[in-house]
């Protein structure tokens, strides 16, 4: 059986008359990456808090780690790191000073030996004797990740932790939290870069108006918007004719030698395709699977595009 890092059942919060968080049900499995998408104002940041302590819930139950956020706020805390949208570092001091704050905080042992390895881990090492302030974007990032590791936290919540890096930051960001994974940690990530949850989640949770609207894998996702389709290529303007004879819900595309046939992208609807040619004695030279991205899952759901939500 699977241990479970996250569950809420019925969370609320609310703002006066505005319920920011409206009955959300969640299961995050341990050593996963659980990716929450929502357009601005949906409420991620409100669950972030809620879910690190910062904030109280209104109603509801939680339990991360296996704790009550309610009633065993420090043992939740003892277990969690959090990483923010903007690095938490002090720039005054050096990289190797910021890493020996957070040993002297959480009063780890053999901090020289902790702060060494993630320096290295972080590839941190030659500028570890340089002032913060000196740091690039994504350097800062992996500087306040790796500050958040001191501790070793079984759960990490990490709230949009690539804005504004280029791309190739980025990706090291990304080749950082799979690592993390590997050793069985789990990440709790908010993101507005859908190629990111894409690339990244195990799950994927769309926040919308206070409410989780979809829940499911990428793929999962993307099957549950329409457009999904078969492309099938032909040799010959003679086969495209046949098979566009027998499949007569197909668009077709006479330059391509092609036909577009709508479905779910499912196996079982392939093979009830393919079979279908075949009673006809017809093949195709390739045939490949189409779905929808995140982006046009995204705007299904929420009625907002990316562009939005990024704002």
């Amino acid at each position: 059986m699977t241990e479970t890092a996250i569950t809420a059942s019925g969370l609320r919060k609310a703002y006066q008359d505005k319920v920011v968080l409206d009955g959300i049900d969640l299961d995050v499995p341990a050593g996963t990456i659980f990716s929450l998408l929502g357009p601005n104002g949906a409420g991620k940041t409100t669950m972030v808090n809620v879910l690190t302590t910062l904030l109280k819930a209104d109603g509801g139950t939680v339990r991360v780690a296996g704790y009550d956020i309610a009633t065993e706020t420090r043992k939740v805390r003892s277990a969690i790191g959090v990483t923010g949208q903007f690095a938490a570092v002090d720039e005054l001091l050096t990289g190797e000073e910021n890493l020996q704050l957070m040993v002297d905080l959480s009063g780890v042992d053999d901090g020289k030996r902790v702060v060494a390895g993630l320096l290295e881990r972080f590839e941190l090492t030659e500028a570890a004797k340089k002032p913060a302030s000196t740091y690039s974007g994504g350097m800062r990032r992996k500087l306040d990740l790796a500050m958040t590791l001191v501790g070793r936290p079984r759960i990490i919540f990490l709230d949009e932790p690539t804005t504004g890096l280029d791309p190739r930051s980025r990706r090291t960001m990304w080749a950082i939290i799979r690592d993390l994974v590997a050793d069985g940690v789990t990440i709790f990530l908010t993101t507005q870069y859908l190629e990111e949850a894409d690339q990244l989640a195990d799950r994927i949770a769309v926040l919308d108006q206070g409410r989780l609207v979809a829940q499911g894998t990428a793929d999962e996702l993307k099957r549950r918007i329409p457009g999904t389709h078969v492309r099938l290529r032909f040799a010959t303007a003679a086969e495209l004719d046949a098979a566009a004879r027998v499949l007569t819900d197909a668009t077709r595309d006479d330059e391509a030698l092609a036909l577009r046939v709508p479905g779910d992208g499912g196996s079982k609807s392939l093979r009830l395709l393919l079979d279908r040619l075949d009673e006809y004695a017809l093949s195709a030279e390739e045939f490949s699977v189409h779905t929808p991205d995140l982006d046009d899952v995204f705007l299904a759901l929420t009625g907002h595009t990316t562009e939005v939500a990024a704002k």
